[in-house]
């Protein structure tokens, strides 16, 4: 505020003016009045700026700048030296710093026909805790450039397999396909971006899938967001609409509530690019424009070889995925879609079956792959055991025949049997068998208690003492007392 008008200000209300009067009377507003009132006196004038030591050069750099825009600060100091500037380099970085037009690109509306065009990338969101760690959770989304018609899918992955599942299930919500797809430089889609002497290199997973389908991938030029806009759009949408204030939930929970949103708010909505609802504009003029779906989907899978272990795993990620124990150590093929893991045999057979799990370090495990093996050992540890207990004696073979027939648990009472021919000798237990069988006691507790019965120690015989007759007729019998009695007791 200059002087002049403070003093003005401060005289009209010596005067007895208001607020309101005095802006009246001077063409100010009333804040600048109530500014001065409360300053007990004018600011100081501003002090003149002070010259640079650059000055007689900024038109000689205004006019180098302006010439070749893409000189930088460095050069233009030497060259600026050259001419006799006798400053620093920083104050030639400032005055450039100023000095240098600052270019806003401008960019073309583009527009595309009904139909013949869709926009994809992925967006991230936050991670989710799931068994043996966390995952990122991602969406997928397709928008039509025509109708402005959005698709958005959630996975816990961004693979080939993803990217594909995601391009069909799309195209099945729309019911038909586009005839060319954009796409940014993602290894999903482009294995080399282009340039000016070079053709973009697709990913071939992605070319058969274009050719399944019937639409031509085209790839945007890199550090070039402005041509794939819509998506782009799309994507920050998503993030600020649906996902704000909602808590990381896994896809499957969220698919429902994502997909009511699309058709209530999404694509309900009046855009304001084309001030119509994409959903009416998709019905009015994009639908039948549409490429038809091919008569079977598309598999969306990744085939790749792989060798099941010794353990007869096949690992997926940080995962194990079981195969039957005969395909131990045998080189096989995975077949990975977002929702199934299929193992097969090189001649094409499927050996294994999995429904995909998205934790980590986990072992997904068929309880039949291991029946095989188990069935075997089984088989091999039965066939030791009988060996070593038809080595009992010539009765052995018939007392495992009882055994076999009357205790279902046979192969524990075999065991023990056979341990305690180690303690107390094969012949032993070989006698003992052969009185087992004339008694049918077909167990190992009756073969225990007869050898321990048999085993306890009996006591020395002493001196043979032989009672005569004689002897019990010369027995010394003393006389009874029958003062015992009294007298009382006398008849």
């Amino acid at each position: 505020m200059k002087a002049d008008l403070w003093h003005r200000i401060h005289g009209l209300r010596d005067e007895g003016l208001s607020v309101r009067q005095t802006a009246r009377r001077l063409g100010v507003h009333r804040r600048t009045v109530r500014a001065a009132l409360a300053k007990s006196a004018p600011a100081p004038a501003a002090r003149p700026p002070r010259g640079s030591i650059v000055d007689p050069y900024r038109g000689w750099l205004l006019a180098k700048l302006q010439q070749y825009p893409e000189l930088t600060a460095a050069r233009l100091f030497q060259m600026v030296r050259e001419t006799g500037y006798p400053g620093g380099y920083s104050t030639v970085k400032r005055c450039v710093a100023e000095l240098r037009p600052r270019l806003r690109p401008a960019y073309l509306t583009l527009g595309f026909e009904p139909g013949e065009c869709a926009q994809v990338d992925w967006g991230v969101w936050r991670n989710l805790p799931v068994p043996g760690g966390i995952r990122r959770v991602s969406f997928f989304v397709m928008v039509l450039c025509h109708s402005r018609m959005i698709h958005a899918e959630l996975f816990l992955g961004e693979g080939m397999e993803h990217w594909l599942a995601a391009h069909r299930n799309a195209f099945q919500a729309f019911g038909g396909v586009v005839r060319k797809v954009m796409v940014d430089n993602c290894k999903t889609a482009v294995l080399v971006p282009g340039g000016p002497d070079r053709p973009v290199q697709f990913n071939p997973a992605y070319l058969d899938f274009a050719a399944h389908y019937g639409f031509r991938p085209v790839a945007c030029n890199p550090g070039r967001p402005n041509e794939k806009g819509r998506v782009e759009n799309a994507v920050g949408f998503i993030k600020s609409s649906f996902l704000a204030g909602r808590g990381p939930a896994s896809p499957e929970a969220m698919a429902p509530a994502l997909a009511d949103w699309l058709e209530t708010v999404a694509n309900r909505r009046v855009h304001r690019t084309t001030n119509r609802r994409p959903a009416e504009l998709f019905a009015e003029t994009e639908r039948a424009a549409l490429l038809p779906l091919p008569a079977a989907p598309h598999a969306c899978a990744v085939v790749r070889p792989v060798v099941a272990g010794s353990t007869f795993r096949v690992a997926v990620g940080t995962n194990r995925y079981s195969v039957p124990s005969a395909c131990a150590s045998l080189r096989l093929s995975l077949r990975l879609a977002a929702d199934r893991v299929v193992l097969a045999l090189p001649s094409g057979e499927v050996v294994a079956d999995h429904p995909r799990s998205y934790g980590r370090h986990q072992d997904i495990a068929d309880p039949e792959h291991a029946r095989e093996l188990e069935s075997r050992l089984r088989h091999g540890r039965d066939h030791r055991r009988i060996e070593r207990f038809l080595a009992l004696g010539p009765a052995a073979e018939a007392y495992l025949a009882g055994l076999r027939e009357k205790r279902p648990a046979w192969r524990g009472h075999a065991d023990r049997i056979a341990a305690l021919a180690d303690i107390h000798g094969r012949d032993e237990v070989a006698r003992l068998l052969m009185d087992a069988i004339e008694h049918r006691a077909f167990s190992s507790e009756y073969v225990l208690n007869i050898l321990e019965a048999r085993s306890r120690a009996l006591p020395e015989p002493g001196p043979l003492h032989v009672t005569r007759r004689a002897d019990l007729l010369e027995l010394d019998v003393p006389e009874p007392d029958l003062g015992i009695y009294g007298t009382e007791a006398r008849p």
